[in-house]
């Protein structure tokens, strides 16, 4: 197997996953099929498409009702449009359909989105995989937390991080002329994509992170010329006050500011020295990465960081660490990939719902914020241990003896090849650097969180409160 943009893939040794013939395959495929949907039909979840209810009921008062997009609030709650004005102009669309419509319009697109996502991130050779192998991703996927939040809420973070690695496959695939496109209308749409344009700056890129940054202004400035007034309160008022989003401490929030709020410790002096420190482990590794030509993990590495720096990063925000998983899977490190994987289908964190205290609500309570953590510190990035470990066998038990027609001459690593990683962005995310199990956080949240009623994020009792349905055109 290959990964992406012809690099090795996954192991040989993992070729035999369950049964060999098709018709078994087919019968296990369709019991985990029947397994997940039970699952997510009866874990606590909070169900009802909230955030796109939120969407919907803003652009909804704003187009037919004459009303503030900011100051919309879905019927017997306090959350509200929390997203750049911009965001609100491209879902305009919204105002066109019914609630159902709409509800399936998002499954959609995140269903696309996500299809999107995994086709980048396979590369080129994606068909070798099979129809087997991508159900069982598939099936695997249906449980991570984030992911099945981000289909359950409706939000659209699996389609922002589809257009930034939309940037990132142009770079590794050498076409860098359109890059930046996505990941400025992605920072458009949400402010945390825009630290991919620093990514951008810190790889030496000017061109794409000029893209971006003018693809940001301009779709800002178009937002600003359909509704002034609504630009005028988000960038003066409603951006700074993190209260319209939700409760630092909420256990949903899983940044590093969640982490030091729940610490009792909300002061912006030692958050903003965090920011700093991890900003700078960010800077140091994502341009190691870079010069090592291996694209996706450096944009990894700025997903991971995105989460933790930011403000407050939902749980269904930690969608942006999926580019980790197949960084670690393809270096090899399958065993750690799982076991974090595993812990992020969990809703562990929701333990410590009602109280954080205590060494074990340190621990607990932040898992997830961990794990962005340790992937930031530890992610492989280079040349992976799969591609080159073959090369080192074969170099030395496999060269046959020189002969006297054939002189002997010295295998010399192909040059040409090394080079050209600097254009491939599944190029090896190997093992230069060690892994170990580490945690991390998310960014961004959805709708207000009044002090009294901390949004369900996870919990369909809690969500009943929450069914109301936002005013219909």
């Amino acid at each position: 197997m290959t990964g992406p943009w012809g690099r090795p893939g996954l192991p040989g040794r993992l070729a035999p996953l369950g049964p060999r013939g098709d018709r078994g395959r087919l019968l296990l495929v369709l019991c985990l099929v029947a397994a997940v949907t039970v699952f997510t039909a009866t874990v606590p979840l909070l169900r009802g498409f909230f955030d796109l209810r939120v969407y919907y009921g803003a652009v909804h008062t704003w187009a037919h009702h004459g009303g503030r997009i900011y100051d919309y609030r879905v019927p017997g709650t306090a959350y509200g449009f929390t997203y750049p004005p911009f965001a609100a102009l491209a879902m305009l669309p919204l105002a066109l359909l019914g609630r159902t419509v709409a509800t399936a319009g998002s499954l959609l697109l995140n269903l696309a989105a996500l299809a999107a996502v995994l086709r980048i991130l396979a590369g080129p050779h994606w068909r070798r995989h099979g129809w087997y192998r991508w159900a069982l991703v598939l099936c695997l996927l249906a449980l991570f937390e984030p992911l099945r939040d981000t289909f359950s809420f409706g939000q659209v973070n699996v389609a922002l991080l589809a257009l930034v690695l939309a940037d990132c496959r142009l770079l590794a695939t050498g076409r860098g002329r359109w890059a930046g496109i996505g990941t400025g209308l992605a920072a458009a749409v949400k402010l945390t994509p825009a630290l991919f344009i620093g990514l951008l700056l810190l790889a030496g890129r000017r061109r794409a992170a000029g893209v971006a940054t003018a693809v940001a202004l301009a779709a800002t400035a178009l937002a600003a010329w359909a509704d002034p007034a609504a630009s005028r309160f988000y960038w003066t008022e409603a951006l700074w006050d993190t209260g319209r989003v939700g409760r630092l401490d909420y256990v949903s929030n899983q940044s590093l500011q969640g982490v030091l709020a729940r610490l009792g410790e909300p002061g912006r002096p030692l958050w903003a020295t965090a920011v700093l420190l991890t900003l700078c482990v960010w800077a140091w590794r994502g341009r190691r990465a870079v010069a090592a030509g291996d694209w996706t993990a450096a944009f990894a590495l700025t997903g991971a960081t995105a989460c933790l720096v930011s403000p407050i990063t939902w749980v269904h925000h930690l969608v942006w660490l999926l580019p980790s998983f197949a960084v670690l899977a393809r270096a090899g490190h399958l065993r750690i990939a799982g076991a974090l994987y595993a812990v992020l289908c969990t809703s562990v964190v929701w333990l410590w719902f009602d109280d954080a205290s205590g060494l074990d609500g340190f621990v607990g309570s932040n898992l997830y914020t961990w794990i962005s953590l340790g992937l930031l510190l530890r992610l492989p990035v280079g040349q992976p241990r799969a591609a080159r470990l073959p090369l080192a066998r074969s170099a030395s038990a496999t060269t046959p003896a020189p002969s006297p027609e054939s002189p002997a001459t010295s295998a010399v690593p192909d040059q040409t090849e090394s080079s050209s990683g600097a254009g491939d962005p599944a190029a090896a995310t190997g093992a230069t650097d060690g892994v170990t199990a580490g945690r991390s956080p998310s960014s961004e949240p959805t709708g207000s969180t009044p002090p009294a009623a901390a949004k369900p994020q996870s919990s369909r009792a809690r969500a009943s409160s929450y069914t109301v349905r936002p005013p219909s055109a």
